[in-house]
């Protein structure tokens, strides 16, 4: 039975290898497998667009869609998902790192119907991979482990260009980010959808920064954003507990420095107490919805809000007490505050866990 790949290419300042690109992925039709090839132009300042369309008006199976700003290779990517209607839709990047010969292989569990995604990885494989960038490859592994952790999956490669899906997987999915951090967000998607994900080694022929490589060490930290981002509020409560943790601690010392400068000024302790409390418990609340939770997950704003602050005026209650205790035990005031604080943790993140943002189970695996 024959199968219909559509294969999107991001494209951006790719004139150099674009055609040899698109000769490379032609290459791979045969009579078990038809191509469909779209070509996100994102808004290229060199001759990529042109030659494109040149491509597209010479073989009936391109087709060329552009960006009129640059947006970035996710963008491109949601762009060319819109136009996919093969059976099976592949990643390429426009330039000469990856071999288009390994779609063929990595295509063959979705057409047995054993995956619903299947992942290339650059770390699998023991084929001729070009050497380079020591700590680019400690900085994807990482990645990957960080991925892992919350995903809840083990990958070996998560920043791989080559993902392929069957096309009802890509319509279940709306992708939010514009840039490279499309790789950790779509890998956090199908982990929470529960599919079924096979990897298989590839081979690599990775370029050097002056041969045209993109990404860069903002990227990096986008990517860890999005991994926090986009897998945070489904992961694991220990791990959902340690990351709170990190954001309770940032409030902690806002918290801190405001009673600090309250109290030593004559505020009496309750009014301390609980001024630094709700003033902190702003950042708090945006650091959550950002980073940990989702925002509107079962309550309209004002309720949720209303929800935080019950969460907050309890915690306070707590927190008075205890620093209140380790004042007449003559602590000093900040650090009787920070015993207050801490004493509330566990209370403070199982409130916003399972009152303020509570979640449902990603259900099990497929």
């Amino acid at each position: 039975m024959q199968t219909l790949l559509t294969i999107v290419i991001p494209c951006y300042n790719e004139e150099k290898t674009l055609e040899q690109c698109i000769d490379r992925v032609r290459s791979i039709k045969d009579e078990a497998l038809d191509l469909e090839i779209i070509i996100v132009d994102d808004c290229s300042k060199d001759g990529s667009l042109d030659i494109a369309g040149k491509l597209a008006l010479k073989y009936p199976e391109i087709q060329v869609l552009h960006h009129e700003v640059n947006q970035g290779k996710g963008a491109a990517l949601r762009t060319g998902f819109q136009y996919a209607t093969g059976d099976v839709v592949a990643v390429q990047d426009a330039d000469l790192e990856y071999d288009p010969n390994d779609l063929k292989r990595l295509i063959k569990p979705l057409r047995e119907n054993k995956a619903d995604v299947v992942l290339g990885s650059r770390f699998l494989s023991s084929g001729a991979h070009r050497v380079f960038y020591f700590w680019h490859s400690m900085g994807n592994k990482f990645l990957t482990l960080l991925s892992n952790m919350y995903s809840d999956l083990n990958l070996t490669d998560m920043e791989t260009c080559y993902k392929v899906f069957r096309r009802e997987v890509l319509q279940d999915i709306i992708i939010h980010e514009n840039r490279f951090g499309f790789e950790p967000e779509i890998v956090a998607e199908i982990a929470h959808q529960r599919l079924r994900i096979y990897e298989m080694g590839i081979s690599y022929d990775g370029r050097s920064y002056g041969e045209g490589k993109k990404i860069g060490v903002r990227d990096g930290f986008r990517a860890i954003y999005c991994i926090l981002r986009y897998n945070a509020y489904r992961a694991p409560w220990p791990l959902q507990m340690l990351l709170y943790f990190f954001i309770g601690s940032l409030t902690a010392l806002v918290d801190n420095i405001i009673f600090s400068g309250l109290f030593n000024n004559g505020v009496s302790l309750a009014g301390s107490v609980f001024t630094a409390l709700f003033i902190a418990a702003i950042p708090d609340y945006f650091l959550c919805i950002t980073i940990l939770f989702r925002q509107k997950i079962r309550w309209k704003i004002p309720l949720e809000i209303l929800l935080f602050v019950l969460v907050v005026s309890i915690t306070g209650l707590f927190n008075l007490y205890i620093t209140h205790l380790f004042l007449s035990l003559h602590l000093a005031p900040w650090l009787a505050h920070f015993a207050g604080i801490y004493s509330a943790f566990i209370f403070n993140f199982l409130g916003r866990k399972y009152l303020v943002f509570s979640e449902p189970e990603s259900g099990s695996w497929k």
